[in-house]
């Protein structure tokens, strides 16, 4: 058997996505700048598939900015809102440690311009609160940037409490809302939320699409500079067929959106209860306080790229906290932020599911999972210092 058990990372393309598509690189492929007929039916569903990305956040169509995917959105919404606060003086920004690297790194960019950041601790269960938020919160306060839900572990942050936070003290709220949007309920009016970046393949649309929602009001900064699409802030003729397919996949997810999440959190609770069995494992983040379809724990005593390929080798298909995948010996910065110590944070395993995913697949893991974990301890002197009490056990 073969699980694909890595949807936070990408998930496949649905036939729903991949039908609407379709006309947009056979028939109706011209330039939606263009004014004769092939460039203006080519507009036309690009204002379609705008209307539905803006109805699934409950915003308004002009709100909504396409991009090629969140990264880009989570650059544009923190540097435009960087140099709005600059100019009224304001150059301070509030953030988490525990944010995905495009928030990160672009945050570390900004702080040697001059910027001053102050990068939250998060809890033991991968929650930050408002109240910290607030007592964050200064006078050159120019931008408060929290991520929706966390990609490595999974917690949902108190969006709407933080958004009111913002609200009430005139700061700019951006979240990062990539692993949320289309897998639980996101309404911008009704939380506060000035700017939210997402993207098309975490939610069965194509890869290098994604959007920017804006409020009115917000002025954006341009990256990219060049033609006037999108209303002049984003240079560049709009991928047509992707933004499409994005849009599709988008309203049929929301359309499911209840099923889905009870299918799915199912998968999550068969996972959690079933790993949660293996001896000084512990499940990272809040138990419940989590999007329907990841789980992350880790094993103490073992790495998390030899795990991955042992699994990889009986079908399953996931990820790893630790970051050695990418050529770097240090563990997760999410890890960490949530208090795990690096001998342990490099044993971590991520699986995200989908409503693609069974519960059959999800048996087919909990029965590997231990046996793979039990032969990676059985070989490593880390585990026999355990044993022995040369160390102390970190996980109980």
């Amino acid at each position: 058997m073969k699980v694909y058990a890595d949807n936070a990372a990408t998930t496949k393309m649905s036939q729903t996505a991949k039908e609407a598509m379709m006309p947009y690189l056979d028939v109706i492929y011209g330039n939606p700048s263009s004014l004769y007929s092939f460039g203006q039916e080519a507009k036309s569903a690009l204002e379609e598939a705008r209307a539905k990305v803006a109805k699934a956040l409950n915003a308004d169509p002009k709100e909504i900015y396409f991009t090629s995917g969140g990264s880009e959105a989570d650059n544009q919404a923190i540097v435009s809102a960087a140099v709005m606060g600059a100019r009224k003086g304001k150059k301070h920004i509030i953030s988490t440690k525990f944010e995905h690297h495009a928030v990160l790194h672009t945050l570390n960019k900004l702080e040697k311009q001059g910027y001053e950041i102050t990068l939250l601790d998060v809890h033991e269960n991968g929650v930050v609160t408002a109240e910290e938020v607030a007592a964050a919160i200064r006078e050159d306060t120019a931008l408060v940037t929290i991520m929706f839900a966390n990609n490595e572990i999974g917690t949902i942050q108190p969006i709407a409490e933080i958004g009111a936070v913002c609200r009430e003290k005139g700061v700019l709220f951006h979240t990062d809302a990539v692993q949320a949007v289309a897998h639980v309920p996101v309404d911008v009016k009704a939380m506060n939320i000035d700017m939210l970046s997402l993207s098309g393949h975490k939610f069965h649309g194509p890869k290098g699409v994604g959007a920017l929602y804006v409020k009115k009001g917000v002025a954006l900064t341009n990256l990219i500079e060049g033609g006037a699409q999108e209303r002049g802030k984003r240079a560049g003729t709009e991928n047509v067929p992707a933004i499409v397919g994005m849009a599709a996949a988008l309203e049929e997810a929301v359309a499911h959106m209840d099923e889905n999440m009870a299918r799915i959190t199912a998968m999550r609770e068969q996972l959690i209860e079933g790993l949660q069995t293996i001896p000084h494992s512990k499940l990272n983040g809040d138990r419940n306080r989590r999007v329907p379809g990841t789980v992350n724990f880790c094993f103490e005593g073992i790495e998390g790229e030899s795990l991955l390929l042992l699994l990889d080798d009986a079908g399953i298909a996931a990820s790893s906290g630790s970051a050695c995948t990418s050529g770097s010996l240090d563990p997760s910065h999410v890890l960490l932020a949530i208090g795990l110590p690096h001998e342990v944070a490099h044993g971590s395993l991520r699986l995200s599911v989908c409503e693609y995913n069974t519960p059959e697949e999800m048996a087919h893991i909990i029965e590997n999972v231990p046996k793979v974990v039990e032969y990676l301890r059985e070989m490593s002197p880390m585990w026999e210092d355990l044993k022995k009490g040369v160390k102390e056990h970190v996980i109980q």
